[in-house]
């Protein structure tokens, strides 16, 4: 998407996704209220996977990026898909023809940590897997807070300690409606940052904006020490919820700004790999340390997030307005 969007729209066009991310999101805790009771939570994850499937079989419908055909020298495919585009848009194209530009390595992992983008490329590591340690955190922590409420002193704190002089095995407590419905409230949150995100974006530029929501969300993952009612629980998981979910789309539409098309691919499967790391080491805190040292766990999210808000801040490349570029600078002999 971001490959064949204009520079001047990929930061009003681009969130406009999250939408559907925040549909499937919301779906998702309908299906669970519903299913879960019921049939228990295998079937869930059974149904969850049909739209996977269903994906596997249209994403033969989507064309290929022109600019990823350009580069790697199948001009003939790109030409094709911009007249496909231009059919759409009731226009046509320029008179000429185009043009390949010099044949370049791609993908190697050197032209990541080379001199022009090293400090990018580890800088932006980080940041992902801080944001997707945050976003997963915060789910899984949602659902804690809900469950047992350890920041408020509950049975719940001491369930790690009860485990080891007892013979039980799960501390599991089933959901009410009332749990589900501020689940669901709180990922409305994220549709918050949704109308705001193209003015915030292009006016602050991607670096400021990604600084200020990140030093926001560490704020408010410390708010949530505080031991406080149901309603301003709802509230505060809320706002963290628009917070962390911007963090996402930000991050997403910087790295893929900033690397070149010949290495952007493996730009973004990198940075995604990183983002994956933080989603595994998440439950670890937020499901096992909160439960025991609920101050900790928290102060630990709001940690990363902060770390996270000053690599964004003094990230070396700003992309607003920028041109998306095609040779990795380096490597070209033009």
């Amino acid at each position: 998407m971001t490959e064949f969007m204009p520079s001047k729209y990929r930061g009003r066009i681009l969130p406009l996704g999250q939408l559907f991310w925040l549909l499937g999101s919301i779906i998702e805790i309908l299906l669970a209220y519903l299913i879960i009771p019921t049939l228990g939570w295998r079937w869930l994850v059974r149904i969850s996977t049909v739209p996977s499937i269903i994906l596997l079989v249209v994403f033969k419908c989507i064309p290929e990026s022109a600019r990823y055909n350009v580069s790697v020298g199948n001009s003939q495919f790109a030409t094709k898909t911009l007249n496909y585009i231009a059919r759409m848009n009731r226009s046509s194209l320029p008179q000429g023809s185009l043009m390949e530009s010099e044949t370049q390595i791609r993908g190697r992992m050197s032209d990541l940590l080379g001199a022009e983008f090293r400090r990018t490329t580890l800088q932006s590591w980080f940041i992902w897997l801080g944001t997707a340690f945050a976003y997963y955190g915060l789910v899984l922590t949602s659902s804690e807070l809900l469950e047992n409420n350890p920041v408020c002193g509950s049975e719940g704190a001491n369930k790690g300690s009860d485990a080891v002089n007892t013979l039980e095995t799960c501390h599991c407590k089933m959901f009410e409606s009332a749990d589900y419905q501020t689940m669901v409230i709180s990922t409305l949150g994220e549709f918050m940052f949704i109308p705001f995100s193209p003015f915030i974006i292009e006016s602050l530029g991607r670096r400021r904006s990604l600084a200020a929501t990140m030093a926001a969300s560490g704020i408010f993952f410390l708010l949530l020490n505080i031991c406080s009612s149901r309603s301003v629980l709802t509230t505060l998981l809320f706002v963290l919820r628009a917070l962390v979910s911007a963090n996402f789309t930000i991050i997403y539409i910087y790295t893929a700004e900033v690397y070149p098309t010949t290495i952007r691919s493996l730009g973004l499967g990198s940075c995604s790999s990183m983002a994956r790391i933080g989603a595994m080491i998440a439950p670890f805190v937020a499901q096992v340390l909160l439960g025991t040292w609920p101050i900790t766990a928290l102060c630990l999210f709001s940690a990363v997030c902060i770390i996270c808000s000053v690599l964004a801040f003094t990230l070396p490349i700003e992309t607003q307005g920028r041109a998306m570029q095609e040779i990795n600078p380096s490597t070209s002999s033009v």
